[in-house]
């Protein structure tokens, strides 16, 4: 991986500290679709894991950086949760791509308890392994081509950096164009 990238964090391959992880993102390492290893981890000041604070702190470019959020569509009093992962650089089309992906009438960014709850992650260090399988991953083209892509470790204290094809490989992936604008 490029240093430049990356920025100024000791990354280290994630497997070998699974203190810096969800207990959720320890377990689904050993089951995603490719080489653990490949998947490094770095800890951070979790009054830093925002986007923009992080990017602005540890040296890394927005346009690597990724966003991992939990989306709510209402369906006939049905309540469809799904996961949603762009670049920092766009925002998710919830409103269209994703409540049609989701074939829902309304969708939305989950309440923070709730999305809390299902994916058994810290708010602000949402990622898109360990997510329950069931649900969608949309994962928006721009970030699976991106060769090294850094989303949230499923902590706020911790980001994960990894190829963003990887995640293609994900329980439930979808790839979508159009998902970030």
């Amino acid at each position: 991986m490029s240093h430049l990238m990356l920025g100024t964090l000791p990354w280290v391959p994630a497997p070998t500290r699974p203190d810096l992880l969800a207990p959720t993102v320890a377990a689904a390492l050993d089951l995603g679709p490719g080489d653990p290893a490949e998947v490094m981890v770095a800890p951070i000041d979790p009054e830093l894991a925002d986007t923009a604070a992080f990017c602005d702190a540890y040296g890394v470019a927005l346009d690597v950086s990724a966003n991992c959020v939990v989306v709510a569509g209402k369906r006939s009093g049905e309540t469809r949760l799904a996961a949603v992962v762009v670049l920092a650089t766009t925002r998710a089309d919830v409103n269209n791509v994703v409540r049609r992906r989701i074939d829902a009438r309304k969708a939305s960014f989950a309440p923070m308890d709730l999305a809390v709850a299902e994916t058994g992650m810290e708010y602000g260090g949402i990622t898109p392994i360990g997510l329950p399988p069931d649900w969608p991953l949309l994962v928006d083209r721009a970030v699976v081509d991106t060769p090294e892509v850094i989303v949230g470790s499923g902590l706020r204290r911790s980001k994960l950096a990894l190829p963003g094809a990887w995640l293609t490989g994900l329980a439930g992936a979808e790839l979508v164009d159009g998902l970030g604008l």
